[in-house]
């Protein structure tokens, strides 16, 4: 059984992309999945995920929503919990999964997130092994949004210690973690004391994709998107779109920046194509087109910069956007800091044809290499059986 905080359809974000392909890779090797989500009224009416999903596994949509910001607050002031844990505790899921668990037998639950561990507690009340993918470490993420965010600087740091504690104990607890980079793993486990069973599994993804046939204005055409309920990339498109899109337009006056989802910018800015989040993600990553990932705050793997590799699409990220990877700086993407240095990656690439297919044939490379659907598969496979055997003895 996996549980997740969001439905893992369509996938319009990085981690439903990352699930979608984790989910495929279990599916081909023959395993029996159950995904139990959160998810809205509408999600639910239209079955568009039941429907894609269906010959993967059996998805159980139940209708519960994230907490509203000032609730969580105030839950989170009296409870001790830390705010996104408080946000996305879901009563109406974790009687789900108890349910299942009354009614089937599992050998493994797979908490997708920090947050949706919580939503398989009843797991370890019947002895099952509950295993936690981390996607990034939580704690490390408010610490870094507290530099860069001054304005939340005091909420930032009181949740970095607050999740920095509720990490550690959660790995500590669990039969296995799994993470995405050696980064993280270590991380996580300096968290826990050195408690607990971490095991590094790459993000599942195919290393060749097709790019989208429209032609996206703009010399050249940029394009940013993201899951907007992340701070992360609520920051980074903010500041890319204030602080660094202008630097841009003075040195490339025939740049346009095509801004994938709903985002609130404060008023408009000169040559920014605003386009609704694409379900089909071909959509943005078309062929011609630049990636930018502008984050300031990261952690774990961004999936966008190994979508954009697989369908040929040129990088230009931030050293932290890039920190998870098997990626170097002129070898499978260009890194940039500020507004000069973005407008210099943009400029290349550009003018240089051939330089665009090397890092993409290289980023491709990489994919190949370090992110292999099905070798990832087998990896987390084997964690499952290590931790259903380990907690079968254990009990």
């Amino acid at each position: 059984m996996l549980v997740a905080t969001k439905v893992p359809w369509p996938p319009i974000d990085g981690g439903r992309l990352l699930v979608r392909n984790t989910l495929e890779g279990l599916a081909a090797r023959g395993h029996r999945l159950t995904v139990v989500a959160p998810a809205s009224r509408r999600e639910i009416r239209s079955g568009s995920a039941s429907a894609t999903l269906g010959e993967v596994c059996r998805l159980r949509l139940v209708a519960s929503r994230p907490r509203p910001l000032l609730e969580a607050l105030l839950r989170s002031r009296l409870s001790g919990r830390p705010l996104s844990i408080e946000r996305h505790l879901s009563p109406a899921v974790r009687r789900e999964v108890a349910r299942l668990l009354a009614e089937e037998s599992f050998d493994v639950i797979h908490a997708e997130q920090l947050q949706a561990l919580a939503q398989a507690e009843p797991g370890f009340a019947r002895s099952v092994a509950v295993l936690l993918r981390a996607e990034n470490v939580e704690c490390d993420i408010w610490r870094a949004t507290a530099s860069v965010r001054p304005g939340f600087g005091w909420l930032a740091q009181r949740e970095a210690a607050r999740m920095e504690a509720w990490e550690g104990r959660s790995v500590a607890r669990v039969a296995a973690t799994a993470a995405l980079t050696e980064k993280d793993a270590r991380r996580l486990g300096e968290l826990a004391g050195g408690r607990g069973e971490i095991r590094v599994i790459r993000a599942p993804f195919a290393s060749t994709l097709p790019a989208g046939e429209e032609v996206l204005s703009g010399s050249p055409a940029v394009v940013l998107m993201g899951s907007e309920g992340w701070l992360p990339n609520l920051d980074g498109v903010r500041w890319f779109a204030r602080q660094v899109w202008p630097v841009v337009r003075q040195e490339l006056p025939q740049a346009r920046l095509h801004l994938f989802g709903r985002w609130d910018l404060g008023g408009r800015t000169p040559a920014i194509e605003e386009h609704s989040a694409p379900a089909d993600i071909c959509r943005a990553l078309s062929s011609g087109s630049i990636l930018a990932v502008p984050l300031r705050i990261a952690s774990g793997v961004r999936i966008r910069i190994l979508d954009a590799w697989a369908r040929g699409v040129p990088v230009v990220a931030t050293p932290e956007a890039a920190a998870g990877l098997d990626a170097e700086d002129g070898r499978e993407l260009l890194l940039a800091r500020d507004g000069r240095e973005f407008a210099a990656a943009f400029a290349r690439l550009a003018a240089e044809p051939d330089l665009a297919r090397r890092l993409t044939a290289l980023g491709r490379e990489a994919l190949a290499r370090s992110h292999d659907p099905a070798s990832s598969a087998a990896e987390l496979e084997g964690v499952y059986r290590w931790a259903s055997r380990s907690r079968s003895s254990a009990s």
